[in-house]
């Protein structure tokens, strides 16, 4: 039985060219980039070419990407190191509900530090209300921190007019676009965020590599002190295969993302609509327009989302409930309860994310499956 993976807002293969670029840099560019012999410089050179190929993709220059562990140091470098370094403005701050765990846990270790957070509500397809954020915001407001997308239910936050205001109010803001870069078109100029978050698993790069955004004159306090790399912003020997692989990921999600989106939107649009013709009781989560390309999440009245998961890896075919990072809780997922759903609905959730390799006859063997697995299931919890 051949395997299916749709679960690609987890994460993604790493491409064969992202690999090859990433042997090469192992095997040949190991030198330290600190060094000042012809080895180093060789792998400085690589660092240099991916931050390039990184800021490219994202409307940035060179010298605003810092290279991080990933999305979540990325995220904590900025949240964090804003906070602190902003504090003597005020000590509040502002984010949505529906934010991924390394957001709102993020916040949470600042109020235990004595800063004060406001947690935004979103609408029943996920967004943040403008009028919302606005109301939300003090005199002592410092920093703003809104999702670009949204993991669990795809929806696209309106970021760039959050930005406009936080720019308006000179409030530092923040957005964590771990779902969007390299999915979908990025200009950190148009989105007017001073601090972005990006992870290159996310986009057919390798794990243990992702960036931070600094817009020039953004000066957040450093994480961590040491030989002063990454211009003191993120000090510690770097990861120099892990760059280049995410330099070459960027680069070929720049060139590829227009024809990669419409694959992924024909291959959305059928499995939503097999699943509405098909299936009883089922409702898309999220924004069903203003989304990302080949994110299809739903709720199955009546069923157990963990469940679902379970028969269908056993039939070789790979999906997810909701955030691959808290998918080992019993907790009915944050972001569903915040779009008003009850907890039973939450937890009939059930998350496909496409990925440039899905074609059209994956979806039919999902659906081959599905609606029966779903009927067995709501047969049984009307017999208990």
């Amino acid at each position: 039985m051949s395997k299916i993976y749709m679960d690609h807002s987890a994460t993604t293969p790493v491409d064969p060219e992202v690999a090859r670029v990433m042997i090469s840099a192992l095997t040949g560019s190991f030198g330290n980039p600190s060094s000042i012999h012809g080895y180093g410089n060789e792998a400085r050179l690589a660092i240099e070419k991916s931050r390039k190929q990184v800021a490219a993709l994202i409307g940035a220059s060179p010298e605003e990407i810092v290279f991080t562990s990933g999305g979540t140091e990325a995220d904590n470098m900025a949240i964090i190191g804003a906070a602190y370094a902003y504090q003597n403005r005020g000590r509040h701050l502002i984010t949505s509900k529906i934010e991924h765990h390394a957001i709102l846990d993020t916040f949470k270790h600042l109020e235990r530090q004595g800063f004060e957070t406001t947690y935004l509500p979103v609408n029943r397809l996920g967004q943040v209300d403008i009028e919302t954020v606005e109301q939300a915001i003090r005199p002592d407001t410092i920093l703003i921190s809104i999702m670009h997308a949204n993991n669990e239910i795809g929806t696209v936050e309106p970021v760039e007019e959050i930005g406009k205001l936080a720019r308006a109010k000179g409030i530092v803001f923040h957005t964590d676009a771990v779902q969007t870069v390299g999915r979908i078109p990025v200009d950190v100029k148009l989105l007017n965020v001073d601090l972005l978050s990006l992870s290159g698993h996310k986009f057919y790069g390798p794990k243990g590599i992702g960036a931070l955004y600094i817009r020039s004159g953004i000066k957040p306090a450093p994480l961590l002190h040491g030989g002063g790399q990454e211009r003191t912003w993120r000090s510690g020997t770097e990861n120099v295969p892990g760059i280049v692989g995410l330099g070459q990921a960027a680069e070929m999600a720049l060139h590829n993302m227009s024809a990669r989106s419409h694959h992924l939107q024909g291959l959305a649009q059928m499995l939503t609509s097999r699943i509405f013709n098909e299936i009883p009781q089922a409702y898309l989560t999220g924004d069903p327009q203003n989304r990302l390309p080949g994110h299809a999440s739903f709720v199955f009245l009546g069923v157990e989302g963990a469940a679902m998961l379970i028969f269908l890896d056993s039939e070789g075919i790979a999906v997810s409930g909701g955030s691959a990072c808290t998918s080992n809780s019993f907790d009915p997922s944050h972001v569903l309860t915040a779009l008003g759903l009850t907890k039973d609905a939450a937890h009939s959730s059930l998350r496909v994310t496409l990925g440039k390799d899905n074609t059209y006859a994956d979806i039919e063997r999902l659906m081959s499956v599905l609606p029966g697995i779903i009927e067995r299931q709501r047969l049984l919890w009307n017999l208990m």
